[in-house]
């Protein structure tokens, strides 16, 4: 027999019944049942229940055992007795007897229990990850992550796609958010980057010639967490491809996503043909580019509508007098609601910096709403069943609305519309809604700069190629630049890339850059590009944001083995710490950074090096 184990604990069945077998696994609940003890012995593969009566020779030793104590327990399998079978467990119709138990690793008090899924600080439970992770909900959300990877690389490989690896040491480059840098023992005062994102390599690798590149690429980000965020570190399914246009992508792209959904998704139903959404309609619509396509509600553009000579509201006339728009977002059925649910919506608005959020109640017989609440005095009946058709709504239903520059009020409206839609249950919780954000803004402007800059990605082709960028205002200059979004998370950014040295440096030149900048920040792919580039585009799907939405979880925290706190820290490991002097020295480094304990910061030596992170 097996020094450990001859089963797993998921593995026994009735076809084992009288056999004697051994298993090996954690004590996961113990129970007295009137003398009687029972323990739920759990290990990777699941659980069985073992039965300890005072006449076993293992009961004494039984008695000694507490939670999360490993064991290892011999015996016969019986049936359960009529009446207790738990058709919940894979391992219900049967029970272990032990003749023998020996503990294999006794474990102290624990700080949180495993069994249950009780809440505990985020401080404890990364900390003590390891207890964390033994918890079955987040033990199964780390092997679905496994399983979706496994999927991924299987679909990409069949679609023709090559794995490569690219370099984690690199070289500095701007993607939007910090690097971590790293510094060189050989070359004093010269630091690496851990790379953002394969960006730069992957289209390298087109220039080289590989046609269909992937990777379930680390990406390393010295950017504050979020829910949808890990600080740190993040893996997407990065993906290049030669001789392609945007459709094509897409084309690639969207059935590796919906088989991913529809194998791991649970039955819930999944989009079959993605819709696609330009920036500025989603930004109308929706309030954002990242819609939740779930919630049913579509905000209307009524700033004509207040400019109307005989509306008397002054704070919404004044809003568009200056430049500025008026949003509306439906609430239907909400004008049976009490007051104190459109309270409670003025008041969140103020604590999104909003001066409130305007309302009128629609009552009247169909086809002729009256306007009740604070401003439907201002709105004459004819100008509110303009609104009121913009909007979609009428008697029975409720309109709010959003008034400020074009980006406030778009911000508003769609925190409104989330908020607004889930008040009043009409989101279909139950399924994935996928669809592609497309004709992005190359260019937008700067208020801090006062220049016209680049709006999303600076490598992207715009629609036009060389001679839109000559002719057209830059502002109206759109990208072949692409999201794709699922139930109002982004999964991922992408574009077809700016392949050639002409057109890249007419973009630059438009958003302030000389020549110099490309030659400098990105060398590399600016060189490679003088020497025959393909046409080429990709993008990056997220994979933790995947395993998220399909775990139901709202935080990555759930489905990331190690992950960090919302400060950037390990607490499990410890990390960041300090640097020894002797480390220091051989990084021709000095640290300004004072111990919290090292009172007063001394000044700091102008000739020193210092860290990227000041330790």
């Amino acid at each position: 027999m097996h020094r450990y184990r001859t089963h797993t604990c998921g593995a026994l069945s009735e076809a084992d019944i009288g056999t004697d077998v051994r298993l090996a696994g954690w004590c996961n609940r113990i129970r007295d049942h009137g003398g009687v003890l029972f323990i739920d012995l759990r290990d990777h593969y699941g659980m069985t229940q073992v039965v300890i009566d005072p006449d076993s020779p293992a009961f004494a030793q039984a008695e000694k055992l507490r939670s999360e104590w490993v064991v290892r327990v011999d015996g016969p399998v019986r049936r359960r007795p009529a009446g207790t079978e738990n058709a919940e467990m894979a391992t219900g119709q049967v029970e272990l007897y032990a003749a023998e138990i020996e503990v294999l690793g006794p474990a102290a008090e624990l700080p949180m229990p495993v069994a249950g899924d009780q809440e505990y600080p985020e401080e404890i439970r990364l900390k003590y990850r390891f207890l964390d992770l033994r918890r079955e909900r987040l033990h199964n959300n780390i092997i679905m992550r496994s399983r979706v990877i496994d999927s991924l690389r299987g679909r990409m490989k069949g679609q023709g796609f090559t794995e490569f690896q690219t370099p984690i040491l690199t070289a500095s480059s701007p993607e939007g958010a910090r690097d971590y840098l790293v510094p060189s023992r050989v070359h004093p005062g010269k630091f690496y980057a851990l790379p953002q994102a394969p960006q730069q390599f992957k289209q390298l690798i087109m220039v080289a010639g590989f046609d269909r590149y992937f990777q379930i690429a680390p990406c390393f980000r010295d950017e504050d967490a979020r829910a949808d965020r890990s600080p740190g570190e993040f893996y997407q399914l990065d993906i290049e491809m030669s001789f392609v246009t945007q459709d094509d992508v897409f084309d690639t792209v969207e059935p590796v996503l919906r088989g991913i959904f529809e194998e791991f998704g649970g039955g819930r139903p999944v989009t079959q043909k993605f819709t696609r959404i330009p920036y500025r309609e989603s930004m109308l619509k929706y309030g954002n580019d990242k819609p939740d396509l779930r919630n049913p509600l579509i905000i209307a553009d009524v700033s004509q509508a207040f400019a109307d000579d005989s509306v008397t509201f002054k704070a919404f006339k004044s809003v568009v007098a200056n430049g500025g728009v008026v949003r509306a977002i439906p609430a239907p059925g909400a004008g049976a609601q009490p007051r104190s649910f459109f309270d409670k919506l003025n008041d969140w608005a103020r604590t999104e910096g909003a001066a409130g959020l305007g309302y009128v109640i629609l009552d009247g017989e169909a086809g002729a709403p009256v306007g009740k609440g604070p401003i439907a005095k201002f709105i004459p009946p004819e100008v509110l069943a303009r609104i009121c058709a913009d909007a979609k709504v009428g008697p029975g239903d409720a309109v709010f609305f959003a008034a400020d520059t074009e980006a406030k009020a778009a911000r508003l409206a769609g925190l409104a519309r989330t908020r607004i839609g889930r008040e009043l249950k009409l989101l279909d919780e139950d399924k994935f809604e996928l669809c592609w954000i497309v004709d992005f803004p190359m260019y937008e402007y700067n208020d801090d700069d006062k220049k016209v800059d680049f709006s999303h990605n600076p490598f992207s082709m715009p629609q036009g190629g060389l001679e839109a960028l000559e002719t057209m205002d830059p502002l109206d200059i759109l990208a072949y630049q692409y999201d794709i979004v699922c139930n109002g998370i982004e999964l991922s950014s992408g574009a077809i890339r700016n392949h050639r040295p002409d057109v890249m440096r007419k973009a630059f030149a438009i958003a302030g850059y000389e020549e110099s900048v490309l030659e400098e920040r990105f060398g590399g792919m600016y060189r490679a590009f003088q020497y025959g580039a393909p046409p080429h585009g990709g993008i990056a799907p997220g994979v933790d944001r995947i395993v998220m939405l399909l775990a139901g979880e709202e935080n990555l925290r759930e489905v990331v083995l190690f992950p960090m706190n919302q400060r950037a820290e390990d607490l499990l490991m410890g990390a960041p710490a300090p640097a020894t002097p002797k480390q220091l020295r051989e990084l021709h480094i000095r640290s300004t950074a004072t111990p919290p304990s090292a009172g007063p910061k001394p000044e700091a030596d102008p000739d020193a090096l210092v860290s990227p992170h000041g330790a």
